[in-house]
């Protein structure tokens, strides 16, 4: 796509996300756009954090980090930023679309290969996926999922990205991901652990893949927030004792413990 069509296509997408806020939202919502891999648990902490703030409703963007910064970098309403990876709130930083004083990390996951339930594929090993009857492997894309980023960069450690990457399925976000593996559409998958959690009977687990750097989350207040106690308040209760008990029972680790 050239770069005025790039453009376009990102501030077509960006109206359309404000518009869909646009006719949902009411004076006292707050807006928090956050990775896929937080949709379960997020939605689980806004009912939490709506409990103790009565009259504040939070509406909820997912989807894959780098597209979620893009949106706000292009206009889209937000008042807090949550991504899966380090790289994407470093580039919500290096655009100035976040107040950097109020990026904290507040969770920790996993990176895994996953097959689906009834599969008799049993990789030990990442180099088990150069094999020649391992025809489709998903994994989000690289330039825009963190899931991907960690994907390519353990099968780089591991010495068989040449290989594996003619075999790669793009996913949009770690979901897709899981939904290709789910619906055996593919031979296997890379997903944090807490999306594999989601789907016990339809996918097992079956390597724990070790990453170049802990998969750690960043969560950081956007800059020009009209709310921005309210989003403040947020960012807390997601650090507190209690938001972390929430992250906890989806499977999230506390991020100290990396």
């Amino acid at each position: 796509m050239r770069p005025l069509s790039r453009f376009f296509a990102r501030a077509l997408a960006a109206t359309a996300v404000a518009l869909t806020f646009g006719a949902q939202a009411h004076a006292d919502d707050l807006t928090v756009s956050a990775a896929a891999s937080l949709t379960n648990a997020f939605k689980a902490v806004g009912d939490a954090f709506e409990q103790q703030h009565p009259g504040t409703k939070v509406l909820f963007n997912f989807g894959a980090s780098d597209v979620l910064m893009q949106q706000i970098s292009n206009g889209a309403p937000a008042d807090v930023f949550a991504s899966a990876d380090q790289k994407a709130m470093d580039k919500a930083a290096a655009e100035k679309v976040i107040v950097p004083a109020t990026r904290k990390d507040f969770a920790a996951n996993s990176l895994v290969l996953i097959v689906p339930s009834d599969s008799h594929f049993a990789p030990t090993a990442l180099n088990a996926l150069t094999a020649a009857n391992v025809k489709r492997i998903a994994y989000g894309d690289p330039a825009s999922v963190p899931v991907g980023r960690y994907a390519e960069g353990a099968l780089k450690s591991a010495g068989v990205w040449d290989a594996v990457s003619p075999k790669g399925v793009l996913a949009t976000n770690v979901r897709q991901s899981l939904d290709y593996v789910s619906r055996g559409e593919v031979d296997a998958g890379f997903v944090f652990g807490t999306d594999a959690a989601i789907m016990p009977e339809r996918v097992k687990v079956a390597l724990t893949v070790p990453t170049q750097s802990p998969i750690t989350y960043p969560i950081a207040r956007v800059e020009g927030s009209r709310y921005a106690t309210d989003a403040q308040a947020f960012i807390a209760f997601v650090l507190s004792p209690a938001g972390q008990a929430v992250l906890a029972k989806h499977g999230f680790k506390p991020a100290s413990a990396h």
